[in-house]
């Protein structure tokens, strides 16, 4: 990154020696008050920018460091291709070979006596 020369405020201290023949004291002003506006423009920019590269740069370093939990957290854990469909499945033919014995008991009849 270059090195600024100059601030707003070194542009309005400037003081020029007048010569003969030479440039109009108000063309002068007038132009360096437009640099100046235009200086301070690119000064308050560059500082929003620099907010927003800070800013950035914080998010980018968050979410890296979220993504490598939830990758580690990930690799830890067996992979299963188990959805919830299949248990499911498994727990009402689990529900049905429990309690459909019992129904089935209790609808023969009690030959004990």
């Amino acid at each position: 990154m270059e090195k600024i020369n100059f601030t707003p405020k070194d542009i309005v201290d400037k003081h020029f020696r007048p010569k003969m023949r030479g440039y109009d004291p108000a063309d002068v002003d007038e132009f360096l008050d437009d640099v100046i506006k235009d200086y301070e423009t690119y000064s308050k920019e560059t500082q929003r920018l620099q907010m927003e590269n800070d800013r950035l740069v914080s998010q980018v370093d968050e979410l890296t460091k979220q993504l490598s939990v939830s990758k580690t957290g990930q690799a830890s854990r067996p992979v299963s291709n188990v959805t919830n469909m299949d248990i499911l499945k498994r727990l009402s033919n689990l529900e049905r070979h429990v309690f459909g014995a019992q129904l089935n008991d209790d609808d023969q009849p009690n030959n004990h006596f």
